[in-house]
């Protein structure tokens, strides 16, 4: 809080002197005392802890449960198999999501190398990480502030606080200013924060926080006590594991109870068949597939520009239902442009963009200005009067130097007004330097043997003082009529949330008087104004429609202005009107049940500090809305992690806001969060396909097994068919219908309830009701087989209930592509993936029956006619299932 009081309270509570700094005694005792100015991580992940993270999860639990009890029936290969499926999964997982999380290193990367110091009266560079409270600080343009610091000293000052504050133009700095109550940080006007930059200017400063005192070491401090949060698709998969656990527990007794008094085997013979029955109830594919399936939206997610590093997350993605966007780099381009000029009494249209000076300005009319003296005039003094440079590295125009000041040098390229050649024909003599008392900046030049003064600087303060101006390229006297004209057009420049600079300039004798402010600042002629913007991205706004038309909401949440803000949020059509816009500073003293009915309304915050983001995000969360966070700055960090999925930009995006988020846009485009939320829906659909496909089809061996012992007939199953079954057969068909394509209208849906299980409603229904039809057929198949086909060769009547329930199953899953259309209306080719599964598992089936090792290995025999009766039973499922969708419909 040393922002507040006076300067020389400040200076003696840090008990240093401005002049002659610390001596190097005092400083070695408080580097002791307060540590280096580094932030250090104590919330770091070792290997051991990530792998135990893995094997924690609740359907791992039960694999190896089933492993345990595999090896204790004597099934070696099943317990070795299920073993290398956890070992595998939990491998996938950790390469797949990469590196941790580690935003506390990207923090100390934005820190400055070394700082210049007065220590023991003299000047000196030293490391930042050296840097005591109390140390006295040298800074100059192109500085990255080391520690925060109230500021001693300062000449127009101007320094970079976007990634800390999200505003996107520099701000000014005075070091006289006193503050006696809490101001927002992008108000503290004489404080610099760590990691800023210096744009312009230069000054000095008093250390008052180092390392994690510092309002960059506050956020990662924050960052370390923030838990990770479940997603939606871990919780699922924990309820169903749960459910799982209890299903096979209630299987295992009642095959065992109803085996004891209908079967002859004894009793230990019935405990093994009753174990191995509800370790086959267990869908042993179903984590490694999730990850799979996963692992594959990651690619193509990755593929449509958006890197996720965690590989729930992408699902995530699928039920967002909020989109908190921050402003600045985000929404809009973070390169300041001229949008409107004004000179000779008119308003001029600039079209284009960023820094790339293409565009056209156009008249009142719409038509196309090639050329106009005043126009040309007020670009020459923008250009001159600047200490911006436009460069082109690549094709990509960056601007070194002030966003203001390279909006201006981008406009005047629009007319092929060269700044370099400007400089060499007219070089600067003199200036006087922009500072924030005046708000003005001169420069010198000469021109065809004349001199000139050349101004730009705040419209109400050059338009003050001018006496002259031109009208059709004559000067005349600035009569009050004029001037309350150019101060109107002003007020409604400034009203639009542009940022408006005047231009002017005075005709000199010679340069050999005092070239002060007094002298040389006054009766001048005026030119004209510009009115500059960060506009918005030209994607975003209909990347924030399709938000709206697929039920997600878009929240505007920025360091910035409140009529900036308003303004670009309007233009994108996330607020149509003031009322749902409100100041951060306005939440400070809100209650939590406050800000959660405050959120259901607002749809703007604009001049937000980062723990009024967080406070936003948490509130959404706690109304049951699933968030995502996006922002660059490390203002947005905080954010980031608290919400349900952080998302940071690829481009202008700080290492710690990168490092934070679990997707990041690599082309830092809005409208590629829609690509990326239909990816994520495109995979929870697809889970719950192939959840379904996979459960449907392990209820039907358990039914299966169940009555069949339950009617006083043999076990219709071996257990290494049934965990041919499990392993092998399913897995292929539950692969491809990972990579089923987005069914029509999946972004027309409003988001799905988080809450909602994996298998609920229609999803449920379709389980059940297939798993009855698949059980129907195959012990059609298997008392066809044991009365009529096979009634001397148990082998016999096995291999038509393994033959009819693989194929039945294979069936199933075209059947299970979709729950709205039938498989008619989907097309029988559009997954092609699950043609060649169904091939291939169909394959090896054929494998297992003709390749005589394998034949008696499995126990089955080979069939011939046989099949005519296999297939026509294992049609029946999926006759049925789309039967049932029709009727189901109409």
């Amino acid at each position: 809080m040393d922002y507040k009081g006076s300067l020389n309270e400040v200076i003696k509570k840090h008990n240093s002197d401005p002049n002659r700094g610390l001596t190097s005694d005092e400083a070695s005792k408080r580097l002791d005392k307060y540590g280096k100015n580094i932030i250090e991580s104590s919330n770091k992940k070792s290997l051991a802890k990530k792998i135990i993270e893995q094997v924690a999860d609740p359907m791992v639990i039960l694999l190896v449960i089933a492993a345990i009890v595999s090896a204790f029936t004597g099934d070696a290969i099943e317990c070795g198999i299920i073993i290398a499926i956890v070992v595998i999964n939990a491998i996938m997982s950790i390469i797949q999501e990469g590196r941790a999380e580690d935003s506390v290193a990207a923090l100390q990367k934005m820190s400055s190398p070394e700082a210049t110091i007065i220590r023991d009266g003299s000047r000196k560079k030293l490391k930042a990480e050296e840097l005591v409270p109390g140390d006295v600080v040298i800074i100059e343009t192109g500085d990255i502030i080391p520690a925060d610091m109230r500021l001693l000293e300062s000449s127009n000052l101007q320094i970079d606080e976007s990634s800390l504050t999200g505003e996107s133009v520099a701000v000014e700095k005075d070091f006289s200013k006193e503050f006696n109550e809490d101001v927002g940080i992008g108000d503290r006007d004489n404080y610099a924060f760590s990691s800023s930059i210096v744009t312009y200017g230069h000054g000095k400063g008093i250390v008052t926080a180092t390392g994690h005192e510092t309002e960059i070491g506050k956020i990662a401090t924050s960052l370390e006590n923030v838990e990770a949060k479940d997603t939606p698709l871990q919780k699922q998969l924990k309820k169903l594991s749960k459910l799982l656990a209890v299903l096979v527990v209630i299987v295992c007794i009642l095959v065992f109870v109803v085996g004891y008094f209908r079967s002859e085997m004894d009793m230990l013979d019935n405990f093994m068949v009753a174990v191995s029955l509800a370790v086959a109830a267990i869908p042993e594919g179903l984590t490694a597939v999730v990850t799979i399936v996963l692992s594959i939206g990651m690619n193509r997610m990755a593929e449509r520009k958006a890197i996720v590093k965690n590989l729930l997350s992408v699902e995530t993605l699928g039920s967002t239902t909020v989109i908190c966007s921050d402003k600045t780099g985000t929404l809009t381009q973070n390169e300041m442009t001229i949008t409107k000029i004004y000179a000779d009494g008119k308003e001029f249209e600039v079209e284009g963009s960023g820094y790339e000076p293409k565009g056209d300005i156009r008249d009142d009319k719409g038509e196309i200005v090639e050329n106009h003296d005043q126009i040309k005039l007020l670009m020459t003094i923008a250009s001159l009067c600047n200490d911006a440079n436009l460069t082109r590295e690549d094709d990509i125009y960056k601007i070194t130097g002030d966003p203001t000041e390279g909006a201006m040098l981008t406009l005047s390229e629009k007319w092929n007004i060269n700044q370099e050649n400007l400089n060499e024909n007219h070089p600067r003599l003199e200036e006087i330097p922009f500072d924030s008392t005046r708000k003005m900046m001169t420069t010198f030049h000469e021109k065809e043997g004349d001199y000139y003064s050349f101004t730009k600087g705040a419209p109400d303060v050059v338009i003050d003082k001018c006496t002259k101006t031109l009208v059709d390229g004559q000067i005349v006297d600035f009569t009050e009529e004029l001037k309350k004209k150019a101060l109107e057009e002003n007020t409604k420049l400034a009203s639009s949330a542009l940022r408006v600079m005047a231009y002017a300039f005075r005709s000199l004798d010679s340069l050999d008087q005092d070239l002060t402010t007094e002298n040389i600042e006054r009766d001048m002629v005026f030119v004209g104004l510009t009115g500059m913007i960060d506009p918005p991205r030209p994607e975003a706004k209909a990347a924030v429609k399709e938000c709206h038309a697929s039920g997600i909401d878009v929240i505007m949440i920025t360091g910035d202005y409140f009529e900036t803000a308003l303004a670009i949020a309007k233009d994108l059509g996330i607020a149509t009107s003031r009322d749902q816009a409100m100041q951060g500073s306005e939440l400070n003293n809100k209650t939590e049940a406050e800000i959660r009915e405050i959120v259901k309304t607002k749809r703007i915050f604009a001049r937000v500090s980062p723990e009024n983001k967080v406070q936003l995000v948490k509130a959404l969360g706690q109304n049951g809305e699933i968030v995502a966070m996006t922002g660059d700055g490390v203002n947005d960090a905080p954010a980031i992690k608290n919400a349900d999925i952080g998302i940071s930009m690829g481009i202008t995006g700080t290492d710690v806001a990168k490092d934070t988020a679990d997707m990041i846009l690599v082309d830092d485009n809005f409208a590629t969060i829609v690509n990326a939320v239909e990816e994520g829906r495109v995979i929870f659909a697809n889970i719950k396909k192939f959840v379904s496909f996979l459960l449907s089809c392990n209820i039907a061996e358990v039914l299966i097994v169940f009555l069949s012992i339950l009617f006083g007939l043999p076990s219709p199953l071996t257990p290494i068919q049934l965990l041919w079954l499990n392993l092998v057969t399913d897995a292929f068909p539950a692969l491809a219908l990972g990579v089923e394509p987005a069914e029509p209208g999946i972004m027309e849906e409003d988001p799905r309830d988080p809450r909602e299980s994996i298998i609920s409603g229609k999803t449920k229904t379709n389980l059940i009701s297939q798993s009855i039809f698949i059980t129907i057929a195959v012990l059609g198949a298997y008392l066809v087989g044991l009365k009529w086909i096979f009634p001397n060769s148990i082998e016999g009547a096995h291999t038509m209930v393994f033959a009819t329930l693989i194929t039945s199953e294979l069936l199933r899953a075209f059947s299970v592509r979709s729950e709205k259309f039938t498989l008619k209306e989907l097309g029988f080719a559009s997954n092609p993936q699950l043609i060649k599964a169904t091939i291939l598992s169909f394959a090896l089936l054929l494998v297992v029956m003709y390749v005589p090792v394998l034949r008696d290995l499995f126990e089955v025999v080979s069939l011939s006619w046989e099949w005519i009766p296999v297939l026509i039973l294992s049609l029946i499922p999926l006759i049925l299932g789309e039967i049932s969708k029709v009727v189901r419909r109409k």
